[in-house]
């Protein structure tokens, strides 16, 4: 990044820089780790965490190359995940002292069906197109590729629509919580 990609120009912020290479490049980055972590939802975490170091930098801070600073932090932190992965399967686990197994409070199952309740809203407000690219994606966890030739569009369009589907699902979260 150079000074103005780096949010030190009086035109752009760092967190508008952010959302460019966020939306240039997560794909590719969730891809690249999910291949590392074989798991989409540890691959999207880390991706967040790589998009959330890069908020945290220092505004005078410069980064000559956003896209190879993406992935050397998400490289290193996927190192650091798969570590801990290791040292969990190494702890022992002692069922009484773990709650692992214990069912979920009633406040928190209400929680995550009123959660679920306005996603489907959410989901529900979507054109069908829209509502289906990112059911195949983000829910069933399918490729682009693979929506793309189930729903015979271009990738392209099917990363519209999930684009689409999250910010308005995003949008209504965020209604939701502050009203």
């Amino acid at each position: 990044m150079d000074r103005s990609e780096a949010g030190a120009s009086p035109g752009g912020t760092r967190a508008a820089q952010v959302v460019g290479l966020f939306r240039e490049h997560n794909a590719a980055l969730v891809a690249f780790l999910r291949a590392r972590l074989n798991s989409l939802a540890d691959a999207q975490e880390v991706a967040q965490e790589v998009y959330l170091k890069l908020l945290a930098l220092d505004p005078a801070t410069t980064i000559d190359s956003p896209r190879a600073f993406l992935f050397r932090a998400a490289a290193n932190l996927a190192v650091d995940r798969l570590r801990m992965r290791n040292v969990r399967a190494l702890a022992p686990v002692d069922p009484d002292a773990d709650d692992w197994h214990v069912t979920p409070i009633p406040e928190q199952h209400a929680a995550a069906l009123e959660q679920w309740r306005d996603l489907r809203r959410a989901l529900d407000e979507l054109p069908p197109k829209t509502r289906r690219a990112f059911v195949m994606h983000v829910i069933d966890g399918r490729a682009f590729a693979d929506v793309a030739r189930d729903m015979k569009l271009s990738e392209r369009m099917v990363r519209y629509h999930v684009g689409n589907a999250l910010s308005h699902c995003r949008e209504r979260r965020d209604r939701a919580e502050n009203p």
